[in-house]
């Protein structure tokens, strides 16, 4: 009787350690992703008893492709190919609708964004997501600031701030991060949550869970808490809120199918405009990002 309860738990005991799965990235030198990004952001803010709604629209497309496999972590060249946004309020109308690939004289800042594709960036992925490096983000910054027309010292050195925001380095490296960063250091089992952090504009500590699994499909789903400060010469907001990610990812490669984070935040903004009024605001964000089978 002893010696079946021993091989019972022997059998108990290794199906258990079958069950957990290492959850990386697993990719081949040339292995070529595209990805397409779908987002939309509502701002809304109340001055001096009026609601003033922006909503800001972004489309893109980028390809990232394996030019290198290291110990711990893949070297991947990254390049915008499509980029679309829109901006538009409920007081003002229309103040923004570029389409990069359309440049045109009436619309200067479409020449600037043009000047976004086709420029390769070197990132460094680690096999759980962390993107540890991101090179190519001044050249990006340097070549719209050449395309811009702007010819004012104070204007070029004001926009070029602005744009290192989200296009230099470390604002590329935090935007991308959302998109891969998903996975433990260590083994799981389905049911299982770990905790890591996204830091930039956007601060988020997350807690993921391993929600199904199998040899072809990762379903993974996060929760998180939020905290956004921004800083610059138009508004500074100091903001706190909630986000919620849902995706599926190829078992095999580790790279998404398919993912949408969706998040909440509000607290107040100020401008400088208004000296050290404080604006209730509130932002709601819906992003999406899906990968194009070729």
């Amino acid at each position: 009787m002893k010696k079946i309860l021993f091989i019972t738990a022997i059998l108990l005991c290794c199906t258990h350690l079958k069950a957990q799965s290492l959850l990386e990235y697993k990719l081949a030198k040339g292995d070529t992703f595209t990805i397409q990004q779908n987002a939309k952001q509502v701002i809304i803010q109340e001055i001096q008893g009026m609601s003033h709604e922006l909503t800001n629209t972004i489309d893109g497309e980028y390809m990232m492709k394996v030019t290198a496999i290291n110990d711990d972590s893949y070297n991947i060249e990254m390049s915008f190919t499509d980029l679309n946004m829109k901006m538009s309020s409920n007081l003002q109308g229309d103040l923004m609708d570029i389409k990069a690939k359309e440049v045109t004289t009436d619309n200067p800042q479409s020449a600037m964004f043009n000047a976004i594709l086709n420029i390769p960036i070197s990132i460094v992925l680690a096999k759980n997501g962390d993107i540890t490096s991101v090179t190519g983000g001044d050249a990006i910054i340097n070549k719209m600031m050449a395309t811009s027309g702007i010819t004012d010292e104070a204007t070029l050195k004001l926009v070029k701030k602005s744009l290192s925001k989200e296009y230099g380095t470390e604002g590329l490296a935090s935007s991308f991060e959302q998109m891969t960063y998903l996975y433990p250091t260590t083994k799981v089992k389905v049911g299982d949550s770990w905790e890591n952090n996204y830091t930039g504009k956007l601060d988020t500590k997350n807690k993921w869970t391993l929600q199904t699994y199998d040899t072809d499909t990762t379903v993974l789903s996060c929760e998180a808490s939020v905290i956004m400060s921004i800083k610059d010469a138009v508004a500074n907001m100091d903001l706190t809120g909630t986000q919620t990610t849902k995706l599926t990812a190829n078992s095999k490669t580790g790279f998404i199918k398919e993912m949408e984070v969706i998040g909440t935040s509000s607290g107040s903004s100020t401008m400088p405009m208004l000296g050290d009024q404080q604006i209730p605001t509130k932002i709601t964000s819906t992003i999406i990002y899906k990968t194009i089978e070729e």
